[in-house]
């Protein structure tokens, strides 16, 4: 009896584990996963101010469910073109869709986040 007991509670802690596992997959199915990449132009104060306000709103409000490419058109010029990036910085949210361009510093957070649509 003492057996089947204690497998029936190693058992119990096995579902219990994959409910657990099963509600987290769930959650993440209902939360978007972001993909952004941000266009700068060296390390200016507008570049950097750019790159720290997208770490900020990342950090915030899609903790864990993110990729954010930083791209320098100095390092890659030919990448101006080929995206139709005409200004930095640039702010491109590939994902979820539909694709959004943002141009400019990102300082005005609320702005940010009604563009991107971050739930």
């Amino acid at each position: 009896m003492n057996n089947s007991r204690q497998n029936n509670d190693s058992s119990d802690e096995l579902i219990i584990e994959s409910t657990e596992d099963f509600e987290k997959a769930l959650a993440n199915l209902e939360m978007p996963k972001y993909v952004l990449r941000l266009y700068v132009a060296g390390n200016t104060i507008r570049s950097m101010r750019a790159i720290q306000m997208l770490k900020k709103i990342c950090e915030k409000y899609l903790e864990g469910r993110y990729e954010m490419e930083i791209i320098d058109i100095y390092q890659q010029p030919g990448i101006l073109e080929k995206d139709h990036i005409f200004a930095v910085p640039t702010l491109i949210k590939e994902l979820p869709p539909p694709l959004q361009k943002l141009i400019g510093d990102l300082t005005n957070v609320e702005k940010v986040v009604i563009a991107l649509d971050i739930a």
